[in-house]
């Protein structure tokens, strides 16, 4: 049965952010194997946390 919403591509990543107060955590998910990454940092600049995560995912799947 169908949701209505697109399942993501083979292999995709999936970014997740929430925010605590001046923090912000980054979660970077395998949509393939289930495996995640995250990133905590200042909620001032989300896109070098979503750098930071997706890049610390790869390097986990590269092994």
């Amino acid at each position: 049965m169908s949701n209505g919403r697109a399942s993501p591509p083979e292999g995709a990543i999936l970014v997740e952010f929430v925010r605590q107060g001046a923090w912000l955590k980054c979660s970077a998910v395998c949509s393939r194997t289930g495996t995640e990454a995250a990133a905590v940092g200042p909620a001032s600049d989300p896109s070098a946390l979503e750098r930071l995560a997706v890049a610390k995912l790869k390097r986990l799947l590269a092994k």
